[in-house]
């Protein structure tokens, strides 16, 4: 199983979004496809439609009581698409794991030895702490959405930096497959601005397509639905799409059908 960790420790850039309609996006393209939501807030399980009377098993039982993998998966409406789900509880997980050994290697040993899908996409809380670092500890690659916007190189350096740390201290394997730029608006020159400078940085790394504010992207949470399956013809639902082929692109050849 290929696994994705989707982070960035600024919020609102686009990363639960991002996460949940790359899942469908690689679910629609036959892929077995399974989301880990480690945010307490709990935001991707809810735009799958998994409500929060309907997570009887959550990440929290996966980190925490370290429950099989297999045991907390739950099935959407999309299909091919599973995910584990976040409930509140998982806000506590980092103060009981404090004292834990190898408290940050959790998530990599329960999905060691998963075979029920062929990828597996992480959607990181908006932080650097023990959940996201458990989340890079056990990727093999980590995809940033970037929102176009005046801090995004500097909080974008902060994040290098921590997948160096965690390269050195925990996984020497991890790598970033890709910068997704978000909430691109071409009426604003700030936005082509980032965009330049982020393209100068990085070069390559960052994906040729661009999410933009779309308003049906905001909508399609709310619904329960991935804007894929919300309204597949809106402009956010082409951008993911092209940016799921992008990214298929770039695993290794071995890895490039399901």
């Amino acid at each position: 199983m290929l696994t994705i960790a989707i982070a960035n420790q600024k919020g609102g850039v686009g990363k639960t979004t991002t996460a949940i309609n790359m899942a469908t996006a690689m679910a629609a393209t036959g892929w077995r496809t399974l989301l880990i939501d480690l945010d307490p807030q709990g935001n991707a399980s809810t735009g799958l439609g998994v409500e929060a009377n309907a997570r009887p098993v959550s990440s929290y039982d996966l980190l925490v009581d370290e429950l099989p993998l297999r045991d907390t998966v739950l099935p959407t409406s999309i299909p091919g698409l599973d995910v584990v789900a976040s409930t509140v509880d998982l806000s506590g997980a980092e103060i009981e794991l404090v004292g834990v050994e190898e408290r940050t290697a959790r998530l990599s040993r329960a999905l060691r030895a998963h075979d029920g899908h062929d990828i597996c996409f992480i959607d990181c809380p908006p932080s650097l702490g023990l959940l996201t670092l458990n989340a890079l500890s056990a990727a093999d690659t980590l995809l940033v959405p970037l929102q176009c916007e005046f801090f995004a190189l500097e909080g974008l350096s902060q994040l290098l930096q921590t997948v160096e740390r965690v390269q050195q201290r925990f996984n020497p394997n991890l790598d970033i497959i890709g910068i997704a730029l978000t909430m691109f608006d071409r009426r604003n020159r700030l936005t082509d601005q980032v965009s330049d400078d982020v393209r100068d940085c990085l070069g390559d790394l960052v994906f040729k397509t661009v999410i933009p504010r779309n308003v049906r992207l905001s909508e399609a949470p709310s619904h329960g639905l991935p804007a894929l399956v919300y309204d597949q013809g809106c402009v956010g639902s082409r951008a993911y799409m092209s940016l799921a082929r992008e990214l298929i692109a770039r695993f290794p050849s071995e890895r490039q059908a399901a």
